[in-house]
């Protein structure tokens, strides 16, 4: 009997240990389950709360919405600006109809998307070739019947080459802005300012943006490079010193103005000129005029100076390089390939 007990109260405790085992295996599996569903229930709702939405879990995996790209600048009117005459030159609203008074500035106003806006131009505005269907308002003499007739809320005009006609407009009570960038950087700020003026901030933003790459260019084509003296001749008989943008661009290109000590345009002095004896001679090209050309050629002793010796003597496109606008730079690149050929 005594060894019966035995084995019995051994499997008793045997059985009664494995029940106490199952009993916390299952306590602890529950234990478990209860934590995952609370951590899953917490997931969603953190979810929710940051895509900003009380839907089920598939709303956790979304990507929150990118916030939308910034619009391009936007002018507030009235807008208040001080002009190139010392004016302060109020623009009550959006300019929808801008007369042009000289070809840079049409040249302006079409490369940064604002043709519609163009009421009409000055004769001489020949660039891009859509402007030919823009009424005309005369040529340095600016009809002012033609312009008052255009009922223009905008006349841009150069101050110093327009003077007198921006003082009988503004005197007729139209509103004009005048301006006169001297540099490349004035004509390529001056862009980014007619694009806020017009309310076309962006499209002069990019035009800007390309031009002082292709100054760089340019910059960075010619550094190192042996400075050569040239000649400027865009006139019959005149030539350009300091504080022009012509003799800028010289300078920028790689060159020497070899008239820059004096100021702006002046009759040159053929004689000063050969002594000078200029490596590169720069003119525009006019077509069939050979005005400048010939005189050149014709003077006596040039055929001494070096340029015209080594065939250094280059035509150049004329209007990119007499006008402050968006080809200002194309210009420059014209005129760097013709005095270091090499670098380009």
């Amino acid at each position: 009997m005594t060894e019966q007990n035995t084995k019995f109260h051994s499997r008793y405790r045997q059985v009664l240990l494995t029940a106490m085992l199952v009993l916390t295996l299952a306590l602890l599996a529950a234990c478990g389950s209860g934590d995952k569903t609370g951590n899953g229930s917490q997931t969603n709702t953190e979810a929710s709360q940051q895509s900003g939405s009380t839907g089920n879990a598939g709303a956790a995996d979304e990507a929150p919405a990118e916030p939308e790209a910034e619009p391009a600048g936007e002018t507030t009117y009235p807008l208040t600006l001080t002009d190139s005459t010392g004016t302060e030159v109020v623009i009550a609203q959006e300019p929808e109809r801008v007369v042009s008074l000289v070809p840079s500035e049409t040249e302006i106003l079409y490369a940064i998307g604002a043709s519609e806006q163009v009421a009409g131009v000055d004769d001489n505005s020949n660039y891009p070739e859509e402007v030919a269907d823009k009424p005309k308002v005369g040529g340095m003499d600016t009809n002012i019947e033609a312009v008052a007739g255009l009922n223009p809320d905008l006349v841009i005009a150069n101050g110093s080459m327009n003077g007198s006609t921006v003082e009988a407009l503004r005197k007729m009570g139209v509103t004009v802005f005048a301006s006169e960038p001297k540099t490349i950087e004035e004509t390529i700020a001056h862009i980014e300012q007619i694009g806020v003026i017009v309310n076309r901030q962006q499209e002069a933003q990019e035009v800007a943006e390309e031009m002082r790459t292709e100054l760089q260019t340019v910059l960075e084509a010619v550094k190192g490079a042996p400075v050569k003296k040239v000649y400027l001749e865009f006139s019959p008989g005149w030539t350009v010193g300091k504080g022009k943008f012509l003799d800028e661009v010289v300078t920028l290109a790689g060159g020497e103005n070899v008239a820059g000590d004096q100021e702006g345009w002046f009759a040159m002095d053929a004689e000063k000129i050969l002594q000078a004896n200029p490596d590169v001679i720069i003119y525009p090209d006019m077509g069939e005029d050979t005005t400048i050309i010939d005189a050149i050629n014709s003077r006596p002793g040039w055929n001494e100076i070096a340029a015209v010796k080594n065939g250094e003597v280059h035509a150049v496109s004329n209007d990119p390089l007499v006008r402050v606008g968006p080809r200002l730079t194309d210009g420059l690149l014209e005129v760097a390939k013709a005095i270091h050929p090499d670098r380009f």
